[in-house]
């Protein structure tokens, strides 16, 4: 396994100012992390790309929620550990273009978000749309023309073995698999693995979703339910670490400065539960659902003791300005010291 390209406390100063340069981590070998790889899911160079079919994989129930956790985790080393964090007051939901991946990168990634868009419906078309844009005058740099957050859940949701519809509807739109959850709450899908509350209703745990809302902007399912079925402009982020001692909710997407990126939610207690509070961020969108995995409960912590924290080792950092990314490094338990 190779070394982190870039020295981890260089990724984490990076991230400090809201962006990591990235710091690419292989992807871990199947004897640690058995999964197929979203780049083995196509063929081809960037511009000829085209899909190699393949199912999902059959998992145990008790397997799913950790399984979750670990691939997202997994696919955020793979795109270099940036981390945004909103729990400060300059971070920018709609922030510079030139924060995002630069041209090198995409072309590094281009396999492992098409590979993402091969187990959406639809995400054939988009994959062949793509491939008349690498065809063009910017080729395989350019970035992705459709936003691919939603082909991003719909992976890991489909590796982790919510292969079919009855339990995930994978979709190259959040709204669809949002929608899914409202009606399995409302009772009328009794084998969807996801069930839909508003924020602050229901305990977060570690492998559920948050779902953030931009047009229209939702502030609670009931104003989602009153345009069931229509499209929406929506966002996805997969639960890896409820923080109560710091306050905080960790969550991994795709698509977030055109990466997979780790954010740090500021968060509040409510009724003993932990639930994202609204930041201060500048246009930072709150969620206005929480999506709950029907599945037994992990480690709160379950980020620190997945296989690719496990494989950085430590890193004891303790410059002031590493402080918003350090503790999601450090797994004291695994060894490290002072």
């Amino acid at each position: 396994m190779r070394t982190l390209v870039l020295s981890l406390a260089a990724v984490l100063a990076a991230a400090s100012a809201g962006y990591a340069q990235p710091a690419a981590f292989d992807r871990l070998p199947s004897d640690v992390l058995d999964v197929r790889p979203p780049s083995t899911r196509v063929e081809g160079l960037p511009g000829l790309m085209t899909i190699l079919p393949g199912p999902c994989p059959t998992v145990s129930p008790e397997q799913v929620r950790r399984r979750i956790v670990d691939l997202a985790a997994q696919e955020w080393g793979f795109f270099g550990f940036t981390v945004v964090d909103r729990t400060q007051i300059d971070y920018d939901d709609e922030g510079p273009r030139r924060r995002r991946l630069p041209p090198e990168e995409r072309a590094r990634v281009a396999d492992s978000i098409a590979g993402y868009w091969t187990v959406a419906p639809g995400g054939d078309w988009i994959i062949e749309r793509q491939n008349e844009i690498w065809n063009g005058p910017r080729g395989v740099g350019e970035r992705w023309r459709f936003p691919w957050s939603a082909a991003f859940v719909s992976w890991v949701m489909c590796e982790s073995g919510l292969g079919t519809t009855a339990r995930f509807v994978r979709a190259i739109a959040h709204h669809v698999y949002i929608d899914q959850a409202i009606r399995a709450r409302d009772g009328r899908l009794a084998g969807a693995a996801f069930a839909a509350y508003d924020v602050g209703e229901a305990t977060i745990r570690p492998g559920d979703l948050l779902c953030s809302a931009r047009r229209p902007a939702y502030r609670s399912l009931a104003e989602r339910r009153r345009q069931m079925g229509q499209g929406a402009r929506t966002h996805c982020d997969i639960v890896v670490k409820v923080d109560e001692a710091a306050s905080r909710i960790l969550a991994i997407g795709g698509n977030v400065r055109g990466s997979v990126s780790l954010k740090i939610l500021p968060a509040t207690l409510e009724e003993g539960r932990l639930a994202p509070a609204q930041s201060q961020a500048r246009r930072s969108r709150a969620p206005f659902a929480h999506l709950q995995l029907r599945a037994e409960p992990i480690d709160a912590n379950a980020l620190d003791t997945s296989p690719t924290i496990k494989a950085l080792g430590c890193a004891i950092l303790t410059t002031d300005s590493w402080r918003a990314a350090a503790d999601l490094m450090a797994v004291g338990t695994l060894g490290c010291s002072e």
